[in-house]
């Protein structure tokens, strides 16, 4: 017998934002579960706006410009780029609510293109001077790097202060990511949900010489 797969419409786009602004975040156990659970890590991850770390290697990716970088352009797009692999929590259900709140304007996608092929990127959920990052995949080397370069600065330039990233990777903490406690980390929740923060504050495009300016900023 087949799941049902469809958005619940108990959940809605403001019971999510109210879930996001109480701390926890909702998953599946695989892409064919029907059921959603909510999660409140122990240890939380985040990238400190502060402390991004963009390797030379980076540096030179941005700069060659063989990315193109773009916001919104294709977020169900990029949510299928994050589901493509042979585990997620990202069921057709959980990309249903995510797409409407994208339609809601509290769910953006930043996407990385080359050659006009999507090989990357990262979405997530603004609220207050918070951005809840979901997910990101990369489909060329690089690429993911290039899409949280570009976003971290985008969240600087657009008064964000705080960047949760749930979990904390390898991948993220090369980049600078740390843990923090569940209380520090609703400490500095609270403190960002009183805040407004534009994400549209950057230009789109965004310069590579705003991005690249990460380097010695956080350095």
């Amino acid at each position: 017998m087949a799941h049902d797969l469809r958005p619940r419409p108990d959940l809605t786009p403001e019971l999510l934002l109210r879930a996001y602004a109480a701390g926890i975040f909702p998953m599946a156990e695989t892409r064919d579960d029907p059921e959603i659970f909510w999660v409140d890590p122990v240890m939380r991850g985040i990238i400190p706006l502060d402390g991004f770390r963009m390797s030379r290697s980076l540096a030179r990716t941005i700069r060659s410009g063989r990315f193109e970088v773009t916001l919104d352009r294709d977020f169900r797009g990029t949510v299928a780029g994050c589901a493509a692999r042979p585990e997620t929590w990202i069921s057709p259900a959980i990309a249903a609510h995510y797409d409407a709140l994208h339609a809601a304007g509290h769910a953006h996608s930043l996407e990385i293109r080359e050659d006009g092929a999507l090989v990357g990127g990262v979405y997530g959920v603004t609220l207050g001077a918070a951005f809840f990052g979901e997910s990101m995949f990369s489909r060329r080397r690089d690429a993911s790097k290039v899409a949280l370069a570009y976003l971290v600065a985008r969240l600087r330039a657009g008064g964000f202060t705080l960047f949760d990233t749930q979990f904390l990777t390898p991948h993220l903490a090369s980049l600078g990511g740390i843990e923090i406690s569940r209380a520090e980390y609703h400490s500095r929740l609270a403190a960002a949900l009183r805040l407004e923060a534009d994400f549209f504050a950057a230009p789109d495009p965004m310069p590579a010489q705003v991005v690249l300016q990460l380097r010695t900023q956080t350095s």
